[in-house]
Formats: C-alpha cells, sequence, structure tokens
C-alpha cells in the first residue's frame, strides 16, 4: 500500500506542510490580525469616550442640583428674615397697627413662597432641559440614533418628578 511506504511520501507531506502553514501565518497572522487589533483599539476607545462624557454630563448634573438646591436654601433664608423683620415691626408698633403688620406679613410670605415656587419651577425646567439634551446627546453616541426631543423630555421629566418624590418624603 503506497500510504504506509514512509520513506517516500513523507518528505514531501513535511515540505509542502511547511509551505502551506507559512502561507497560513503571513496571510492570517501577518495581514489580518493587526487590522482586527487596530478595529478593536478604535472601539475600546470610542467606548471609554462615551462613557467619560456620560460621566461629565452627571457631573454637570450634579452641579447643577447643587445650584439649585443653594438657590432654594438662599431663598428660604431671605424669606426667614423678611418674615422676622416683619414680625419684629409688628411687636414695635402699637396695637392698633398690629393688624396692619400681620397682613402685610402675611403678604410678605406668600410672596416668598411664590418665589420659591418660581425658582422651584426654573430650576426643574433648567434640570428637565439639560437632562434631555444630555439623554440625547448620549443616546445619539452610544446607539448612533437620536431620540426624538419629546421622548427626551418625558423620560428627564419622568425621572425627575420620581426623584423629587422620593427627596420630598424624607
Amino acid at each position: 500500500m503506497p500510504q504506509f511506504e514512509f520513506d517516500t511520501v513523507l518528505i514531501p507531506q513535511l515540505f509542502w506542510l511547511g509551505i502551506f502553514f507559512a502561507i497560513l501565518y503571513f496571510g492570517v497572522v501577518r495581514l489580518t490580525l493587526p487590522k482586527l487589533g487596530r478595529v478593536m483599539e478604535t472601539r475600546e476607545e470610542k467606548v471609554s469616550g462615551d462613557i467619560d462624557a456620560a460621566a461629565e454630563a452627571k457631573r454637570a448634573a450634579d452641579q447643577l442640583e447643587a445650584d439649585y438646591r443653594a438657590g432654594i436654601a438662599q431663598a428660604r433664608d431671605q424669606a426667614r428674615l423678611a418674615l422676622a423683620d416683619a414680625k419684629a415691626a409688628a411687636t414695635r408698633s402699637t396695637e392698633a397697627r398690629l393688624a396692619e403688620a400681620g397682613a402685610v406679613s402675611d403678604a410678605q410670605i406668600a410672596e416668598a413662597e411664590a418665589r420659591i415656587a418660581d425658582l422651584r419651577a426654573a430650576a426643574m425646567q433648567e434640570i428637565e432641559t439639560v437632562a434631555a439634551e444630555s439623554a440625547v446627546s448620549i443616546v445619539d453616541k452610544i446607539t448612533g440614533r437620536a431620540p426624538s426631543e419629546d421622548k427626551a423630555r418625558g423620560a428627564a421629566r419622568a425621572a425627575l418628578a420620581g426623584s423629587s418624590a422620593g427627596s420630598t418624603s424624607r
């Protein structure tokens, strides 16, 4: 049987094995793997860039929230100071002016509450806008398709409504 004659078959088979091994090695390893490596590095850089952008957007939103809370606290302090001034003036005034001073202080309280409500509404609107823009940008960068502004704004509004409901129950 010719396949068992190793003295005439082995050397040519080893020769062709070496040739095909060299062709496959240089064809696959030298040409294909570097291209594949570059593609993987590009994808990794894009994903890490998207993650960094999302982290920066979160930092900006956190800063906006901190500014909002500071504005609310300042408005409350101003309202308390205005109320304290009105009460001090009312206690120093005569008995006849006490009713008038009470009306003035009630008007100032209502005005301060209205300002607080206006500041809160304005801040929530700004947060909602920033959150919606950030969400559109992040989803666009990650998926390549930007959602509609209405969907992003609705999602941001829902998330903020859940967040503010949880913060008021504390």
